[in-house]
């Protein structure tokens, strides 16, 4: 075997193991951008006429206009009837996971710092994912329909339901939040640019599917650069400053924790309902995910001019890495059900 062969095959074994594990190229990025806000921190706290942050803001509209312009009505339609399915999933999504952190932030809140809690329940508040919840969902050989209506769904109503919840922490610590504002504020850059792509969807839907892969591309990058953006304040504030190796090991622990306890009550709430196999799989891929994509797009308009946003950001960042792992495997797992 020549040098080259055996590079090949070096490299081929460890984007295998990458795959296996969940580590897909955005995580890789998503640790490169905090890594490169920490050294070089100057562009995202640039104030100048036209900033990045400026930059994103546009970005996010755009993401939601495509969002809506790839999301097809009849798929959409295909996946209503099933309603035992989708009380459950946004059951999970909107009240049961927030529940449990704010049963969790009861009993131990007084250990721990106060953004990291403020974090973890943010991301517990958030919509579900869309777009990797229906492809785990399709790998394990799930109710997809359903999945797509689902996470579509759970996008929508977040714009209302995150505020609300987010409402009743900020102002329970003595902060100051205009509800109505931000759920403005949202709707201008999320909901409106969905419903336009929706309504343009028949006539601009095939551009969307055909560069669907360039789109994926654009949405990410919005992301890498809200994430670098939010890091660079936080880094320039020093607001890491005093959180050691085993503080951020200890959430990558609760977050991942948090993950398995949703998917186990999901579980059992698919087995009380007596859920089909396909069934279960679309509940607890769509039920025990959050959306890294709606969390920093929320964050700049929930919490404006807080410097310690990337903070906030990272139990979702963390949980968004894990949730990625775990689900990953266990696709697989489902998907080689009667083939063995």
């Amino acid at each position: 075997m020549s040098r080259l062969e055996k590079i090949a095959q070096f490299r081929a074994g460890v984007k295998s193991v990458r795959l296996k594990l969940g580590l897909d190229t955005f995580v890789i990025a998503l640790i490169g951008a905090i890594v490169l806000a920490y050294f070089w921190s100057a562009p995202g706290t640039y104030n100048g006429s036209i900033t990045l942050h400026d930059v994103a803001n546009y970005g996010v509209s755009l993401i939601f206009f495509f969002y809506g312009l790839k999301l097809s009505p009849e798929k959409f339609k295909e996946g209503l009837s099933n309603w035992r399915l989708h009380i459950v999933v946004q059951t999970a999504t909107f009240i049961i996971f927030p529940l449990v952190v704010l049963f969790f932030m009861a009993i131990l809140g007084s250990n721990g710092n106060r953004l990291f809690w403020i974090g973890t329940f943010y991301l517990a508040a958030l919509p579900s994912t869309v777009s990797s919840s229906v492809v785990m969902v399709s790998i394990a050989r799930g109710n997809v329909p359903s999945a797509i209506f689902n996470a579509s769904i759970s996008s929508l109503l977040g714009v209302f339901i995150t505020p609300v919840w987010m409402g009743i922490i900020l102002t329970s610590k003595g902060g100051n939040y205009d509800i109505t504002n931000v759920v403005l504020k949202l709707s201008l850059q999320v909901l409106l640019p969905v419903v336009l792509g929706i309504l343009l969807h028949p006539k601009l839907g095939t551009f969307a599917e055909r560069n669907k892969g360039r789109l994926k591309l654009f949405d990410q990058s919005i992301i890498l650069l809200i994430v670098y953006t939010s890091f660079c304040e936080s880094f320039a504030n020093k607001m890491f400053a005093g959180y050691s190796f085993a503080e951020i090991l200890i959430l990558g622990v609760a977050m991942i924790a948090l993950f398995f306890l949703i998917y186990g009550i999901i579980t059992l709430a698919g087995r009380m309902l007596h859920f089909s196999v396909e069934d279960h799989i679309t509940a607890v891929f769509c039920g025990s995910k959050k959306s890294l994509v709606h969390g920093t797009v929320m964050s700049k308009v929930l919490f404006p001019g807080i410097s310690g946003v990337g903070v906030i950001l990272l139990p979702l960042m963390i949980f968004h890495a894990l949730q990625l792992i775990a689900a990953s495997i266990i696709a697989q797992r489902f998907d080689k059900r009667g083939k063995e």
